[in-house]
């Protein structure tokens, strides 16, 4: 398949939708709080010409993970119990604002990472009109209802793994391990949204995520144009602007509905010279004290003409998940998640269904979870493609969570 006039071709379908946006929500455009003022505490202006909000999120977890024998070595003592015990997802400290009811703003720091993922987002937005509004900085590109859902309030505190684990080629190629989920990134997008139900997407990132804050890109060696990531969403929500929530005791009489399309292009993203191509498409509902989602997305990896690897890898992956509010406080959670780690050349796939609950303190922003994750494999030919697929990976795991935001 000729990827590069398939890409080209979904760019040239997407400009006549340039007047056509985003699921930005008006109260959490920054994807971290809401600037409604229900929580925290708001500064503004008497004209309501400026609005200031400092936020705080802070994420504390226990975590247990079982791993099977495949991979360990025993001489050196090493335990099927592995990187279990304390972790803080997330240290988030920011603000986020709007001027002049046309720019909006937002910078945060995670002080739970290091390097240039300690700046988490730092970007403006001018809206032109609703249907035309224009983004730049470092924020979420636009691929994945799971990663654009507002930080802090997923369904289960852990994403799904057929996003964010990195896919297996052969050995001698493993120096290139993408993953579906592609996150935060550095760039430039295009978005509006028409009659508060047509939105779209469209930019260009950096494609080297959310650790490298600096221009590091050239130009490609097969393309001729910029290694660069090209990116695109289109959503269709017919009960108007879908939440970006997947569970919030302030939502409990909600009617929404979502439908998307995203694709992209990470040209040669990868230090052994790869292009990869994503597509997905996904689902999601709000209907009182129910959450329902559904993803399905498709990766190509191809090298460049110069690594004289004739070559294409083809990777796909799921997730169905639901939530349902029992008390006001209470959500009881469930996903299950596919992926074809290996490839879809090779036989057999990762199943890993989980369940979870969430416990909402009122009156104090407080938020409780936990989860648990099995890592079934399932269709493989032999034993060792089937310890392979799963290398690297807890077959048993939990998670507890406490969150506070501000």
């Amino acid at each position: 398949m000729d990827f590069k006039r398939i890409f080209v071709g979904i760019a040239l379908a997407a400009m006549p939708l340039v007047g056509v946006m985003a699921q930005h929500e008006e109260d959490a455009e920054n994807g971290v709080v809401s600037l409604a003022g229900r929580e925290g505490f708001t500064i503004g202006t008497k004209k309501g010409d400026f609005v200031f909000k400092p936020y705080l999120l802070v994420q504390t977890a226990a975590n247990f993970n079982w791993y099977d024998d495949e991979g360990l070595d025993k001489a050196y003592n090493q335990d099927n119990v592995a990187n279990s015990g304390f972790s803080i997802p997330y240290a988030v400290l920011g603000f986020t604002g709007k001027a002049f009811g046309k720019v909006s703003f937002n910078l945060s720091i995670n002080a739970a990472t290091s390097g240039g993922a300690l700046l988490q987002q730092a970007w403006f937005d001018v809206q032109l009109k609703k249907q035309l509004a224009i983004r730049v900085g470092k924020f979420k590109t636009p691929f994945s209802h799971a990663y654009l859902t507002t930080l802090g309030e997923t369904l289960l505190p852990q994403l799904p793994l057929s996003l964010t684990t990195s896919v297996i080629m052969p050995y001698s190629l493993n120096a290139v391990t993408p993953n579906i989920g592609t996150g935060f990134d550095l760039g430039v997008e295009v978005h509006g949204l028409v009659a508060d139900k047509f939105g779209y997407e469209v930019g260009l990132f950096n494609g080297t995520g959310s650790s490298v804050n600096t221009a590091t890109k050239t130009l490609s060696d097969d393309w001729h144009i910029p290694s660069l990531l090209y990116a695109g969403r289109f959503t269709y929500m017919p009960k108007g602007v879908m939440p970006s929530t997947q569970g919030n005791p302030n939502r409990l009489h909600e009617d929404k509905m979502l439908f998307g399309v995203s694709a992209s292009m990470n040209v040669e993203s990868e230090s052994e010279s790869t292009n990869d191509a994503r597509v997905g498409l996904e689902f999601a509902m709000l209907k009182n004290r129910l959450y329902l989602a559904a993803e399905a997305y498709y990766m190509n990896v191809g090298f460049t003409e110069r690594q004289k690897i004739d070559e294409h890898y083809h990777y796909l992956g799921g997730y169905v998940q639901g939530g349902y509010f029992v008390t006001d406080n209470l959500q009881v959670a469930a996903r299950y998640d596919i992926f074809n780690r290996n490839g879809a050349d090779d036989d057999g796939f990762l199943n890993m269904p989980a369940v979870g609950v969430n416990y909402f303190f009122r009156g104090c922003n407080l938020k409780l979870q936990a989860m648990y994750q099995y890592v079934a494999r399932w269709g493989h030919d032999t034993q060792l493609d089937r310890d392979n697929d799963n290398f690297g990976l807890a077959t048993h795991s939990a998670t507890v969570q406490l969150q506070y935001t501000f």
